[in-house]
């Protein structure tokens, strides 16, 4: 909107040429959404208390959570107000991309409301209908797929791998359903992850950094064709949408850092999650999140792996406890031990995933 309203004017006031620059507008999106949180929060905060969103804490898992019982929850939307007030202000309005990722967090962002909110009117760990919520998520993932396949990039449906200049499969209409499958699971993958405090907020800032970097090296035709990589026109603008990401999720963890002050519920976890699989089609690197998303990988299978293993051996667990991170919990590791060493799983894994755009 600013870019809009003011560049205009430069031929008056030489100045305002800074608008024109992407890193100059994604740094104060960045500002703009950390601001926000900051003073928005604590107001949030003290009205879902007020209201009496509090947080059901599941009865068996560790002891040690039901402290937190009652704690407001649906922190969420804090970030995506303020997100969606960064990036109106200063993203370039007329890129494609920047709304199909802001329309990505605000579709996921509003299924995750209604899901804590039965939670908290029914005073229950469930929520949404099952099936129900499943197809909300397809519905909002084929929303993003669709647009992304039909506005026409030549390398929509082409499949990259790490490690290899040129893709390796063109998947056709067939990328449509694995788009949508693919959305689907990460917004799920960060849900899972979302646990203890601070720990989804935090490793989504990492991966976020990994992003504006890919985002930004993506949208350039020099930097592309220097990497290898495939170049799409116009995502670069979605640093500015990254950054004002990063902003908000800082903000949040201010209040969400252990003793976590609110916390982020679906609402936040499943639009991040949607987020991070919608970036990834777009600058092509849905096989790079797997690594540069790590994290989220290993509670993902750690689920996967301790269900199965559970029907296998016919009542035997794998894990103390899945989601992995509660496992870690229950062999002793103060909750904060946890989320700082997962966090630093998480940095290394976006470095080695970085570092893959040389190595090929």
């Amino acid at each position: 909107m600013l870019l809009k309203l003011l560049y205009p004017f430069v031929k008056y006031f030489s100045p305002l040429n800074v608008f024109r620059y992407l890193t100059f507008r994604s740094a104060y999106a960045a500002v703009t959404a950390l601001l926000i949180a900051f003073l928005v929060g604590p107001w949030l905060i003290e009205r879902l208390r007020v209201l009496k969103f509090g947080q059901s804490v599941r009865t068996d898992g560790p002891e040690s959570h039901l402290v937190k019982s009652g704690t407001p929850t649906m922190g969420g939307i804090l970030i995506i107000m303020a997100v969606a007030v960064s990036v109106l202000l200063w993203s370039d309005l007329d890129n494609v991309y920047t709304w199909v990722a802001l329309g990505a967090l605000l579709g996921f962002g509003l299924i995750g409301f209604l899901d804590d909110w039965l939670k908290i009117k029914y005073r229950t760990s469930d929520g949404l209908n099952a099936g129900f919520k499943f197809w909300a998520q397809v519905v909002i993932a084929s929303a993003a797929a669709l647009v992304l396949y039909f506005q026409g990039h030549p390398d929509t449906t082409l499949l990259y791998v790490p490690f290899f200049k040129f893709p390796v499969l063109d998947l056709g209409i067939v990328w449509v359903p694995f788009a949508i499958v693919y959305v689907v699971g990460w917004s799920n993958a960060v849900n899972l992850a979302d646990g203890l405090d601070g720990l989804a907020s935090g490793l989504t800032i990492i991966a976020l950094f990994a992003f504006s970097i890919l985002t930004y090296l993506t949208g350039r035709a020099d930097w592309s064709e220097y990497l290898a990589i495939p170049f799409v026109k116009g995502s670069g603008e979605l640093t500015v949408f990254n950054l004002a990401l990063i902003g908000a999720c800082v903000g949040f963890l201010w209040f969400n850092a252990h003793p976590a002050e609110v916390f982020m519920g679906d609402v936040g976890s499943l639009a991040l999650g949607g987020v991070l699989g919608v970036l990834s089609l777009i600058v092509k690197k849905e096989v790079l999140l797997l690594l540069i998303g790590g994290v989220f990988v290993m509670e993902v299978a750690s689920v996967t792996l301790q269900v199965g293993w559970f029907k296998l051996s016919k009542g035997k667990r794998l894990f103390k406890m899945a989601p992995i991170h509660h496992h870690f919990e229950l062999k002793g590791w103060k909750e904060t031990k946890v989320v700082t060493r997962f966090w630093i799983l998480g940095g290394l894994f976006a470095i080695i995933a970085l570092s893959t755009l040389k190595i090929q």
